[in-house]
Formats: C-alpha cells, sequence, structure tokens
C-alpha cells in the first residue's frame, strides 16, 4: 500500500530510508514544541495548552503535506512568527493574544484564497532558476548557523555581533562529539548517520547536565486546549495597525514557505529543467490550512519547516518521510517529557552537516556571468546575516531585476518578477 501511495522504487527510496529520513527531521524540529510554547506563553495564554496547539498543528500540517502533496517536507509553528506574534504584535503593541489569533486565522484564510487562485504558485514559478539554486545554499548556512547557536559554539557580542562562545561550555563539547559522530558515520556511508549523532550527543548530555531526564513517568496525557481554542477577537481587524500586523504576518510566511520549498526541493533534485517544483500547490495548500488549523486551535502561524533538509540528506523523497514526522508528532502527544528532553546541542550537529548538505546547488549558478552570481550570492549572505529566509530573496530578487535591467537584458526579466520587486520595494517602505 505505502508503495501505490508514495511511489517509493520510483522515487529512488524505500520504507526504511523513509523511516530514518522521518526520524531525523523530526528529531531535528522536536525543539519546536518547548520552544513555541515558551515564547507566545510570554502573552498570557497557558503554556500547558500551547503544548498542545503545537503538536497538533504539526501534525495536522505534516499530514496534509504527506497524503496530499506526497512531499517529504514537515509543519510546524515558524520560529520568528511566534516571535513577531508576542514579542511585537502583544506585548510591543499592546493587541490582546486574541487578536493576534485572528490576525493569523485571516492570513490562512487569504493563503488558502491566493493559492486556489494560483497566485502563490505563480511566484515561486516565478523566481528564476539561479536565485532557486541560491535558495539551497543560503539556507543551508541559515540553519547551520541555528545549530552554531543552539549548541553555544557562535554567541552574540555587542561589539561584533557574533563570536566564538565559551569553549568550557558542556554544549560545545556535545555538540562536537556529536559531530564527530555523525561526520565518521557519514564518511563510511552509514544509513541514519543524522539520526545516530543526534541520539549519541543527548546521551552524553545525560552526566554532563545537559540533557535533563523527565522527573516521573515517560507517558503524560496532553493538557487541555481549551483556554485557547477558538479564542478570536475580531472587533479591531480593520484598524490600520491590524492590516499591518496581517500584512507582514502574509509577507514571512509567504516568503519563508517559497524559500523553503525551492531550497530543499533544489538540493532534493525535485525541481524540472524550469525550476518548478512538482505538486507545488498541494504543498502551498497543506501550509495554508496548517496556519488556519493552528489559529483555530491557538498557536501562531504554521509554516513549512527548514529542518525537513535533514530528512532529505538522510534520502527522505516522498511523503512517507512526512507521514512518519506526523505519527512522531502524534506520539509527541503522550510522550512529551521524551521528546522534549532532547537539548538543542544534541540536534545541532545535524543541523550543521545539513548546511554542507545544501551547499551543493552553488555549482549550478553561472558564476561568471554577474547579472546572476551576484543575486545569488546576496541571496545566500542575506539569509545568516539578517536571520531571515525571506529577506534573502527580497534582496536576490531585487538585485537580479535591477541588474538585468540595467544592463539590456529585459527578456529575462518576467513581468512577474518587476511585480515582485514593486511589492518588495513598497515593503521596505511601509
Amino acid at each position: 500500500m505505502l508503495e501505490k501511495i508514495f511511489q517509493l522504487k520510483r522515487n529512488g527510496t524505500n520504507v526504511r530510508t523513509e523511516i530514518i529520513a522521518g526520524l531525523t527531521t523530526f528529531m531535528t524540529m522536536a525543539y519546536i514544541l518547548a520552544v513555541n510554547p515558551s515564547i507566545l506563553s510570554n502573552t498570557g495564554m497557558d503554556k500547558g495548552a500551547l503544548f498542545t496547539a503545537t503538536a497538533l498543528a504539526s501534525l495536522i500540517g505534516t499530514l496534509v503535506m504527506a497524503l496530499w502533496a506526497r512531499l517529504p517536507f514537515a509543519l510546524a509553528p515558524g520560529m520568528g512568527l511566534n516571535a513577531f506574534f508576542a514579542f511585537t504584535v502583544v506585548l510591543g503593541m499592546g493587541y490582546s493574544w486574541q487578536m493576534a489569533l485572528t490576525a493569523v486565522f485571516i492570513e490562512g484564510l487569504i493563503f488558502i484564497l491566493l493559492t486556489a487562485f494560483n497566485i502563490r504558485e505563480a511566484i515561486v514559478n516565478a523566481i528564476p532558476l539561479p536565485i532557486k539554486h541560491a535558495i539551497s545554499v543560503g539556507i543551508g548556512l541559515f540553519i547551520a548557523f541555528i545549530g552554531l547557536q543552539n549548541a553555544g559554539i557562535i554567541v552574540n557580542n555587542e561589539a561584533t555581533l557574533v563570536t566564538l562562545g565559551n569553549m568550557a561550555d558542556h554544549r560545545v563539547w556535545i555538540a562536537l562529539t556529536g559531530l564527530i559522530i555523525s561526520g565518521v558515520l557519514l564518511i563510511i556511508r552509514v544509513k541514519g548517520a543524522l539520526l545516530i549523532g543526534i541520539i549519541a550527543a543527548a546521551f552524553i548530555g545525560i552526566p554532563l547536565g545537559i540533557t535533563h531526564l523527565p522527573e516521573g513517568s515517560f507517558i503524560s496525557a496532553p493538557p487541555s486546549l481549551s483556554p485557547i481554542f477558538l479564542k478570536f477577537e475580531f472587533s479591531k481587524i480593520f484598524t490600520l495597525n491590524m492590516l499591518m500586523v496581517i500584512f507582514i504576518f502574509l509577507f514571512v510566511d509567504m516568503f519563508d514557505t517559497v524559500g523553503t520549498l525551492v531550497g530543499v526541493s533544489s538540493k532534493a533534485g525535485f525541481l524540472d529543467n524550469k525550476g518548478r517544483i512538482p505538486r507545488v500547490k498541494q504543498a502551498l495548500f497543506a501550509d495554508a490550512i496548517a496556519t488556519t488549523v493552528g489559529a483555530v486551535l491557538g498557536t501562531s502561524t504554521t509554516t513549512t519547516y527548514v529542518e525537513s533538509a535533514s530528512g532529505v540528506a538522510e534520502g527522505g523523497r516522498t511523503g512517507m518521510t512526512a507521514l512518519v514526522v506526523a505519527l512522531f508528532f502524534a506520539l509527541a502527544l503522550l510522550l512529551s517529557p521524551v521528546f522534549i528532553m532532547i537539548p538543542g546541542a544534541a540536534t545541532a550537529p545535524a543541523l550543521i552537516l545539513v548546511g554542507l548538505f545544501m551547499m551543493s546547488p552553488i555549482k549550478k549558478v553561472n558564476l561568471e556571468d554577474f547579472t546572476e552570481s551576484i543575486p545569488a550570492f546576496l541571496t545566500i549572505i542575506m539569509m545568516p546575516l539578517a536571520y531571515s529566509i525571506s529577506e534573502g530573496i527580497v534582496f536576490g530578487t531585487l538585485s537580479f531585476v535591477i541588474l538585468k535591467t540595467l544592463t539590456g537584458k529585459l527578456k529575462e526579466v518576467t513581468w512577474m518578477m518587476y511585480v515582485l520587486a514593486a511589492f518588495f520595494i513598497l515593503k521596505f517602505i511601509l
């Protein structure tokens, strides 16, 4: 049955590979089960209910991706978007968390309409192939940077923005040990190298006090959703500030999702000779549905996760990878203490190595043509430095349009690219 649904042989994979890929993806993104409730609870939302909402939104979104789009991508409430929800919209602008949830719900409905009328698909297809390959590389640097931060290897610094962390920190050595273990296993071609590295690093962290074993039972019923379920507030949705909030949610989610889909698809070899992603409309629908359902459940914007690249790196090529991720999110509802105990230092090696794996599409960019290599470079470098996939796409797209136009290569710029460029400039002005 799995072969019939996911066409494993046709995609050059098998059940074992897909299971390992799904588990690897889940392990690299399971931190969201602890981090999302922690961030959103600053607004006064119930932390226990937020855990359940996070797991359910991730489960539903990833399940839609698995069974409808049949692509190896997982979804969960997006990092950055949850911080914007909590610290800007609620704590900064003074809106209630119920109003912020309403904005996310409206965003999801708008995305469903944009996807139904093929507008989001047109945007994906409009991005030039060199930029698409550059997005993969930029995402690789971005998630490697996240991994280095999670391990404490790279830390904040007022003078230079970032600097080397405290090498006496146990997290650093746990991550470096996991990196060596995974690296050796990759070299000798052991399947599941990234996953083994995560598990080994987590066990090493136990005597060092970094991995905290659950107190009491490993099994617990999920907390009730009732404090945050369907808590919408429509009284102020037509204010200018609210329109701006919805616009920012739309913009960041739109191009984070587009960037992740394009970048990971490029690495997986899904793009055709025109740079198109198979079943991209269904993938975008999965994202839109997950955001809408997530708002109903009581969490911030749910989006396609860049950590999906870790599963692709392990050989995941079909929706079965996503199905395995969804099953683990379901299991997490009952085994939350087990999954929450995995520290960021243990998953950091997988993210760092995935950064390496994502570099290969740079070979497909014509570095001798500066109208393509400069936009590609800006796309790549701005993602980790601006800490945003969407900003990398903005800088790459704008420079592509400007350089092609000023050098007389107008035929290489589609009308949709000009529309996107105008939209990005408007975004900067506002």
